[in-house]
């Protein structure tokens, strides 16, 4: 009689787990798709002519593209000015929180002065209000300014978050006292030991602010909508709310014109990828 010699259980689980792993790239396949779906769908809407986005019956496909819907963006919108108004806010707010945020958060965070409980309450509070609620406010502010119509004026509402304080503040918050007690044993005044201390360790906490101001910058729709009454003043989220009428909306140059707004940012994410993904990761922001 042979003997049957019947091969360790430990030597066959790798082919088995080895075979079902198909299935996970099915699932994350189908998870890409699903997500990647509306962005291929808003590119094939700008490439047809409006009676085929309007159709009952989808065309998933255009016979004919039509190319000439991204020329037509820049007769119905002054797109350039509308651009560099867009790039102009984003840059200013984005600087300007940067610079304020993390002064602040460094503040709260390490630094002892009177009433410092009190004004961190009432700078988190704003985190609890929806922004519209003040917005008469701020719009009367800026009037009195004489700031309408203006950059400026679209600019100035977002020089300062709380959202921004509040996550400096955190990241100051969790680095060890005994860096700024080896400071001062060196010498070091306070503000050397924020600059060239303690700042460097937060550029993870800072990447995450800054992407998030940029994201929320570039996205604005209501501030924009409120302060600017003309068309060149305006960035392009508010530029493109004017392309929809009460009659008609042309949605092949909508979907042109948003795909171009969205282009900036999309590159940018894709240049700065690793920096995006492991600031995000560092700061433990979801």
């Amino acid at each position: 009689m042979t003997a049957t010699v019947t091969p360790p259980r430990a030597a066959r689980r790798p082919g088995r787990r080895g075979g079902s792993h198909w299935w996970i790239h099915v699932v994350l396949g189908v998870g890409g798709f699903a997500m990647a779906f509306p962005f291929v769908w808003q590119i094939i809407m700008s490439l047809s002519t409006n009676a085929q986005v309007q159709s009952v019956t989808p065309t998933f496909w255009p016979g004919e593209l039509q190319w000439q819907n991204y020329a037509q963006v820049f007769e119905r919108l002054p797109f350039l000015s509308q651009l560099g108004t867009s790039v102009y806010v984003t840059i200013i707010r984005t600087l300007a929180q940067i610079v304020l945020c993390t002064l602040a958060g460094y503040a709260f965070a390490r630094m002892r002065f009177r009433g410092r409980a009190v004004l961190l309450a009432i700078v988190l509070s704003i985190l609890l209000v929806p922004s519209q609620v003040y917005l008469i406010s701020q719009y009367q502010i800026v009037q009195g300014l004489g700031w309408l119509d203006t950059l400026m004026g679209i600019v100035a509402p977002g020089l300062f978050s709380a959202f921004g304080t509040f996550l400096m503040r955190t990241a100051f918050l969790n680095m060890p006292p005994e860096l700024e007690e080896a400071a001062r044993m060196d010498g070091a005044n306070p503000f050397q030991t924020f600059w060239r201390i303690m700042l460097p360790l937060a550029r993870p906490s800072i990447s995450v602010l800054a992407i998030t101001t940029v994201l929320w910058s570039w996205n604005e729709l209501l501030w924009p909508l409120v302060v600017s009454t003309r068309a060149e003043d305006m960035p392009l989220a508010a530029g493109l709310a004017t392309l929809s009428s009460d009659r008609t909306i042309d949605y092949p140059v909508l979907m042109a014109a948003s795909l171009m707004a969205m282009a900036p940012v999309l590159i940018m994410f894709v240049v700065l990828q690793r920096r995006v993904m492991d600031g995000l990761a560092s700061s433990g922001l979801k």
